[in-house]
């Protein structure tokens, strides 16, 4: 009996020793990913803010860079001097006449192009609410042209701008010899100069009542549109554009012409020859006002033609 349970535990002890026990697994070690370089760069702005131009006068236009004649301004309470700005010119219009005092605008090549006539005369709805807009139905049977100021041709670089020049405030109405003839001579001297890489700075206008078209000499166009009874225009001639009216000096050159709005196509556009003080006496205005008013004087009394 005893020779059997020692047996029975010799037994118990070799099978308890010969079992090793498992060692646990090893804890999950998580690695972190990778890094590598990206490829996509951070996000930027694509687009940056266009540069602010200074501005050439209180109105940022560069049709007006040499001054406005008659100081009008934007407030339509100022309506017989009310200030109207396009990209292509600025006029000063008169609501009792109808028609604009004064057209001002830069010419140089770049303004200049191969865009077609437009022809497309119509009103201009961006007039005051409850001001006349006049219609090319006007001009009817008038006996006058719809003369522009601005012309189409000094406004070529494109459809749009051509098509700007034939808006009826542009139009004023004009003898048919004095617009086809000596006006459209000094038109085209003008493209010329610019041609040769000369800067202009062009205002014109008309003055007084009481032109003379083909049905005879009067006041008005339908009881509504004042026919000037004379036509004037001033230019300055800068020959060095870079320079801008840093360049003008006394030897600048101005042109200025003073010429009937009636029939007659005798003569040339120097025929009627001005200074420029001439025409601020006939009208009142002070033109070229921001050049320095020694070298204004100066310049304003010569004859350029």
């Amino acid at each position: 009996m005893r020779s059997l349970i020692a047996f029975c535990l010799t037994l118990l002890l070799v099978v308890s020793c010969s079992q090793t026990p498992t060692p646990p697994d090893p804890p999950t070690v998580v690695q972190p990913a990778k890094t590598t370089e990206s490829t996509v760069k951070p996000t930027t702005a694509t687009t940056q803010a266009t540069p602010t131009q200074t501005p050439v006068n209180k109105q940022g236009n560069p049709n007006l860079k040499a001054g406005n004649p008659s100081k009008a301004t934007i407030d339509v309470t100022n309506s017989d001097n009310y200030l109207l700005i396009k990209p292509q010119y600025v006029l000063s219009y008169s609501k009792s006449r109808n028609l604009a005092n004064w057209a001002a605008w830069e010419l140089n090549k770049s303004w200049m192009g191969d865009a077609k006539r437009q022809n497309d005369f119509r009103s201009d709805a961006s007039l005051p609410k409850g001001w006349y807009q006049v219609t090319t139905k006007d001009y009817t049977g008038s006996g006058f042209d719809r003369g522009h100021l601005v012309n189409s041709e000094d406004r070529g670089q494109s459809v749009e701008s051509n098509s700007s020049t034939f808006l009826m405030v542009n139009i004023v109405p004009q003898a048919p010899d004095n617009n086809q003839g000596v006006w459209v001579q000094l038109e085209e001297f003008s493209r010329d100069l610019a041609r040769q890489g000369k800067e202009l700075y062009i205002v014109a206008g008309g003055h007084g009542t009481g032109g003379e078209g083909k049905n005879g000499k009067a006041s008005q166009v339908k009881g509504k549109i004042a026919v000037p009874e004379t036509m004037w225009k001033v230019i300055l001639v800068l020959d060095t554009p870079t320079k801008g009216l840093a360049g003008v000096n006394a030897n600048t050159r101005t042109i200025a012409v003073i010429m009937p709005n009636k029939q007659g196509r005798d003569g040339k556009w120097q025929d009627f020859c001005a200074t420029v003080e001439d025409v601020q006496k006939l009208t009142g205005y002070d033109f070229f006002s921001n050049v320095p008013p020694d070298i204004q004087k100066t310049i304003e009394s010569k004859k350029g033609c």
